[in-house]
């Protein structure tokens, strides 16, 4: 029970609570690739690091912040800004790696305290509340290292911390699995699509009088023999040159009035910027908010299909873009795409070639911003229809696949937080935990 737990403070359990360093501020300059360097921000609020986040740093860089230099189990501690108290374990497989003077390092003595334990009680909803009191107590929106070592801890013996930890992390190690394997197969639709769209390797494997590697005699022939000259260079022969509103409709979104309460927290998900922003996912499947039926009758804004690429319009986050893994509303500071030809794979595969190419052509006072005619003046290379089917035939289990582990991961999401509470309240026991956990 956890009136039997002994009470500890943080600093008491770790043989290092230390920072990190920017190596600008030292003369070092970032890289482009080399030793990984963990921003505040690749500290997600699920407690995973998000390696897509990272910056980079070389080697001798690396060597010269060595108070620093991250070790496995490691347990980092945004310390500042909006991103105050967000934790996560160092994992060995992201090693080597560094951080900056935003993130704190919590290196536990291993004989009093499991890592994985003492990351699970500083995610503890409870106590993020509690964090937060304490900055607003703070003339600097930041914990120092101090506050971080005076932190309090409720400490169950090493036996009962490992219980809760194995709990709490199977969940997340099954989360991070579906991340994995998502990461795995979109990139495999992206790299056929790389493969046909942008390389035309069956094009260059007809032309060489070969057969096209991995394809059928029919899909095999809808692909050209030839090149043609286009002001963007050499394309498959019969291919176009055009905006992609050829081949997508156009969709806006809107907001209902605020001030109406009838409008909101309904049925209907409503996405925003940042919502498409932070997702980083091929689907969105949840949204921060929601709208009633009259918000969505009585507004601007309307239902955007299942599959439609939406991308963000405005902003500091410009063509960030995601699918809708359903039906849902949207703001106006976003456009939906939806394909022509009921290839939605394809034209998501497609938005992620070009957007750059959008956003580079998009212009504002403050921050691009994308419109109608962005989308109308950009000219793309636009294959035909049959070939974009015969693409999304070969990718739509792919895709199926990822929004079907998202959905699984929001279950196991869902009753990791509804366990993480109790157990470390001490008001469920591990061993009724397991068994809601494996109920067979």
């Amino acid at each position: 029970m956890a009136d039997e737990w002994g009470k500890s403070r943080l600093g008491d359990l770790s043989e290092v609570i230390t920072k990190g360093t920017t190596p600008t501020t030292l003369g070092y300059s970032f890289t482009d690739f080399g030793v990984n360097f963990v921003k505040s921000e690749s500290v997600t609020f699920d407690g995973w690091i998000d390696p897509s986040k990272f910056a980079y740093i070389n080697t001798e860089t690396h060597e010269a912040l060595k108070r620093s230099q991250l070790k496995e189990g490691d347990i980092l501690f945004s310390m500042a800004g909006v991103y105050i108290g967000k934790t996560a374990v160092v994992p060995s497989h992201m090693l080597p790696a560094n951080t900056n003077q935003a993130v704190g390092i919590v290196r536990l003595d291993k004989r009093r305290a499991v890592p994985r334990f003492i990351d699970y009680h500083l995610r503890n909803p409870s106590y993020n509340r509690f964090l937060n009191n304490l900055v607003a107590q703070s003339a600097q929106p930041n914990l120092n290292l101090t506050e971080i070592r005076n932190l309090p801890i409720n400490l169950p013996p090493i036996p009962e911390q490992r219980a809760i930890a194995h709990i709490l992390g199977t969940l997340d190690d099954k989360i991070e699995l579906n991340r994995r394997m998502n990461a795995t197969l979109e990139a495999m639709a992206r790299t056929l699509f790389q493969s046909w769209f942008v390389v035309f390797d069956p094009v260059r494997a007809k032309l060489d009088g070969l057969k096209p590697l991995g394809l059928d005699s029919a899909t095999a022939a809808l692909f050209p023999a030839h090149f043609q000259d286009s002001p963007l260079g050499p394309i498959p022969r019969g291919w176009e040159i055009g905006p992609i509103l050829k081949q997508a409709n156009l969709l806006s979104g809107g907001t209902p009035k605020t001030s109406v309460p009838d409008y909101w927290e309904g049925d209907v998900a409503w996405a925003s910027a940042k919502d498409v922003s932070q997702c980083g996912d091929a689907f969105l499947i949840s949204t921060e908010r929601s709208i009633t039926k009259r918000g969505l009758d009585e507004s601007s804004t309307k239902i955007i299909p299942a599959f439609a690429t939406v991308v963000v319009a405005r902003g500091a986050t410009t063509g960030r873009l995601t699918m809708f893994g359903e039906a849902m509303a949207m703001n106006q500071t976003c456009y939906g795409l939806e394909s022509k030809f009921a290839t939605p794979f394809a034209l998501y595969c497609h938005a992620r070639q070009f957007i750059d190419t959008v956003v580079h052509s998009a212009h504002g006072s403050v921050f691009d911003t994308i419109t109608t005619q962005t989308f109308e003046r950009t000219d793309l290379l636009l294959a035909p229809a049959d070939i974009l089917r015969a693409f999304d035939q070969r990718v739509s289990p792919l895709f199926y696949q990822i929004r079907a582990n998202l959905h699984q991961s929001r279950t196991l999401a869902t009753l990791r937080e509804t366990l993480l509470p109790k157990l470390l309240s001490g008001e469920l026991s591990t061993a009724i935990a397991n068994k809601l956990e494996n109920p067979g």
